[in-house]
């Protein structure tokens, strides 16, 4: 993992909105927001990694921290994305 922070575009489980991460890995992410999004459910989102690239990836929620945010388990991501994804991951650390 890496302390990546960005904001990331979320979408599912009847909440949409912008989370600020604090730590992302080629295989999920924990971003802070209120939203009240259950564990187990499946959201959209939107990652910018620069200045013209960003991944679209569906999402699984983890694990929750009511008040402050939760951790996701990305699904079903594309070999180019996570590509992408690790690419900027490594150049933080």
């Amino acid at each position: 993992r890496s302390r990546l922070i960005i904001d990331v575009f979320f979408a599912g489980a009847d909440e949409t909105g912008v989370a600020h991460t604090t730590d992302i890995s080629a295989g999920g992410l924990y971003m802070k927001t209120q939203a009240e999004i259950p564990e187990g459910a499946l959201i959209m989102l939107r990652i910018p990694l620069g200045r013209d690239e960003q991944i679209m990836v569906n999402a699984r929620v983890v694990y929750v921290s009511p008040g402050y945010g939760v951790g996701v388990r990305f699904e079903g991501m594309t070999d180019s994305d996570r590509s992408s994804l690790e690419t900027a991951v490594a150049s933080t650390a």
